[in-house]
């Protein structure tokens, strides 16, 4: 997969907190959870998908609900993503997309960037994931760049650990984003009418 190709981007717009929801107000946090936890499992699954395209993960987390608060939701997410097969991480890893550089990136950086996720899905089969909720977003290019490139070095095994405990760390950050922002109040309505988070 390409880094033009569509799908999720694998880089998240969100900065390190105390945890992934650290600065959300915490009025909205329980409101959203409580969206959650009442949302049809349907709906539910759909909104999980959004953060790891692994319909098993999906069903056990919503599967678990209702959950009493942020971290027990994280906790069970986690847990989840550890039990999923080789075979299951690598078609989440399928349906992510490369990272992008965004709009003010030199175009030296944007070429660089083009040959080391070429470089890296040619590698591995995969698109290159990073969970960039640790940094600000002036950090993000580098951490990018630096991580694409000490990556591609890696051996297949020890690479498909890194990318599932990338993978979790944005499943993590997608799913405190639902439950946690206040634009996200009708990512799980309680009726079918859901549309997928994608992002």
């Amino acid at each position: 997969m390409s880094s033009e190709s569509p799908g999720r981007t694998a880089v998240p717009t969100q900065h390190r907190g105390p945890g992934p929801a650290g600065s959300a107000d915490p009025a909205a946090v329980a409101a959203g959870l409580r969206r959650f936890n009442a949302a049809p499992a349907g709906a539910a699954e759909a909104a999980l998908l959004g953060c790891c395209a692994s319909p098993r993960w999906a069903r056990r987390v919503a599967a678990h609900r209702p959950y009493p608060d942020l971290d027990a939701l994280l906790a069970a997410a986690d847990e989840a993503s550890y039990d999923l097969s080789h075979d299951e991480i690598a078609d989440a890893l399928s349906r992510e997309s490369s990272a992008g550089l965004g709009a003010g990136a030199p175009a030296v950086a944007h070429t660089a960037l083009r040959a080391a996720h070429a470089a890296y899905e040619s590698g591995f089969g995969h698109a290159f994931v990073i969970c960039l909720d640790g940094f600000r977003p002036e950090e993000h290019r580098d951490q990018v760049l630096a991580g694409i490139r000490s990556r591609l070095g890696n051996e297949p095994d020890e690479e498909r650990a890194i990318a599932a405990d990338e993978l979790r760390g944005l499943a993590r950050g997608r799913l405190a984003r639902i439950v946690s922002g206040p634009e996200k109040a009708d990512v799980c309505p309680t009726n079918t009418d859901l549309a997928g988070h994608t992002g």
